[in-house]
């Protein structure tokens, strides 16, 4: 079965920093494509950023320039660089894996059980 379990969630003040860990479990690690989602209350859950099998990357608007996201596929794991945070980075942050193959993503998606972020003085 697969696992995915992220940690590094927390209370950090605006302008502060926080790194994300999401460990996969079960899965070919290296030709997934993995992201980072996040829901506040009240809203629908949204791309933050994702890192293909390849390297390639993309970031919500709201975000470039202060995430980063990254993999390390010796150890199966996908981190998420948060800088410059802002109250409105406020969420549950989720992981997600799903199968690359030729550039489209297909198969099951996987979610982590989320972590919390919360931003504030």
């Amino acid at each position: 079965q697969v696992h995915l379990v992220e940690s590094g969630g927390g209370l950090v003040q605006p302008g502060g920093s926080l790194r994300l860990s999401c460990a996969a479990s079960e899965i070919i690690f290296s030709i997934y494509h993995m992201g980072w989602y996040r829901q506040a209350p009240g809203k629908q859950r949204e791309l933050v950023a994702a890192i293909s099998s390849s390297l390639r990357t993309n970031y919500a608007d709201s975000v470039k320039g202060r995430f980063t996201i990254s993999r390390d596929n010796a150890n199966d794991t996908v981190y998420l660089q948060m800088n410059s945070l802002k109250p409105e980075d406020t969420a549950v942050y989720y992981c997600n894996a799903q199968r690359d193959y030729n550039g489209l993503r297909i198969g099951t998606a996987y979610w982590g059980q989320g972590t919390q972020v919360t931003v504030s003085s």
